[in-house]
């Protein structure tokens, strides 16, 4: 018998593995970075990483080439051609300092803020950001403005927190997931594994994007919106609840700003009003009195006046009532039929209220006052570029956390 030759059909790519993180993305995944004889040869997913579990996107594999690429530049370049040209020598530290300093220093001698810089996605934002203001200029600006920045201020400005980089979506009890402008280069292995999990439980999907590709592809629901309309859809889908009554009236008393009174007149009007100790108050419904909007017991009035102020859900309600966010309205410009929007907003409504969840666990709210259990709308959101990359991209997330609030 002929003896056959062995094998080896898995081979060792490397002779060593550091153990580090992505930076393709805001992700952070953990990954096994191979190295043989001192060199990168081979990315993969650390299995043992709390978020990506060992899985890997093809935008993180090729970090490598950020090590391997012949583009890589490996000293400072100086341009010896015409603009455009492509035309570069490579020179030396020494003289790359040296040629900087001959154009920067008259600069912040007399006019610093005329220094403009853009820096891309790297180790050291923070650093150039304070570099910046130590030379003295404002006009300096890093990937995350160009990316989502406006979309982490929004969620900060309106819940104290934002999407992909502050949390994500409760994978085990949510019932139905929508997303707005998702596509797979960021945060993609985490979505993927939550997706998995969504599948897997029968959960819905629901994807609002232009194009029907990656996430939307695998989504049970598509909604082929116009670029940069996500907000007046938004806006719309909270018209419709306000119509029905489908608001947590409860969650909105006690645990936001809905309230707080607002100023009416005078030269202080759409600010909050304040009591004598520049506190902002509300009316107690128990008593029709002014009461400290976060003192004990307190029961907060949504629908009281007090001396010609409404309150700040009247205003958001008058708002938003209006036909001019009505489906029929918006439907055109949003590039969605009236019928689709109403649908998802009942939706929304029949999965937050109708299938709301209790988790079984005591706390103690802000107030003071004890609860035995904790109930949860298992409706989630996520978002990312398609929503942020546009001149409305702060107001759109806005909108979006709004939503998120008038579930509860």
């Amino acid at each position: 018998m002929t003896v056959q030759p062995k094998i080896d059909t898995s081979p060792a790519v490397s002779d060593e593995i550091r153990k580090t993180t992505c930076y393709m993305c805001a992700c952070r995944c953990g990954i096994n970075v191979h190295l043989k004889s001192g060199k990168v040869a081979y990315i993969e997913g650390n299995r043992d990483h709390p978020i990506n579990k060992g899985v890997l996107c093809a935008k993180g594999a090729s970090g490598i080439m950020q090590v391997t690429a012949p583009s890589r530049l490996r000293a400072p370049l100086r341009r010896v051609g015409p603009r455009g040209s492509g035309a570069f020598e490579e020179i030396s530290w020494d003289e790359a300092l040296e040629l900087a300093v001959s154009w920067m220093k008259p600069l912040r001698e007399t006019a610093p803020e005329k220094l403009a810089f853009f820096t891309g996605r790297d180790q050291s934002q923070s650093f150039t950001g304070w570099w910046a203001q130590a030379f003295g200029t404002p006009n300096y600006a890093a990937h995350g403005g160009f990316c989502s920045v406006n979309m982490a201020a929004a969620g900060i400005y309106t819940i104290g927190g934002a999407f992909w980089e502050f949390g994500q979506p409760d994978w085990e009890r949510t019932k139905l997931f929508i997303l707005f402008g998702v596509a797979e280069d960021h945060d993609s292995n985490p979505i993927k594994i939550g997706l998995g999990k969504l599948k897997a439980r029968g959960a819905k999907v629901i994807g609002v994007n232009p194009i029907r590709t990656g996430y939307n592809a695998v989504a049970d629901d598509w909604l082929g919106i116009t670029p940069g309309t996500d907000g007046l859809l938004i806006l719309s889908l909270i018209h419709c609840l306000l119509v029905a009554g489908k608001v947590d009236l409860e969650y909105l008393a006690k645990f936001t700003n809905a309230p707080l009174l607002v100023v009416e007149d005078g030269p202080e009007k759409g600010l909050i009003l304040k009591n004598a100790e520049s506190q902002p108050f509300v009316i107690d419904r128990r008593t029709g009195a002014p009461a400290p909007w976060d003192g004990k017991g307190v029961q907060p009035d949504l629908g009281a006046v007090y001396q010609g102020n409404r309150t700040v859900f009247q205003h958001m309600a008058e708002r938003y009532l209006s036909p001019d966010y009505a489906p029929e309205a918006v439907a055109d410009r949003c590039g969605i039929p009236a019928a689709r929007i109403h649908a998802l907003a009942a939706e929304l409504a029949r999965v937050a209220f109708d299938e709301a969840i209790e988790i079984n666990q005591s706390w103690t709210d802000f107030r003071g006052d004890f609860h035995e259990t904790m109930p949860g709308r298992p409706v989630s959101f996520h978002a990312m570029r398609g929503i942020s990359a546009h001149s409305n991209g702060f107001q759109t997330a806005r909108a979006l956390h709004l939503l998120q609030i008038v579930l509860g």
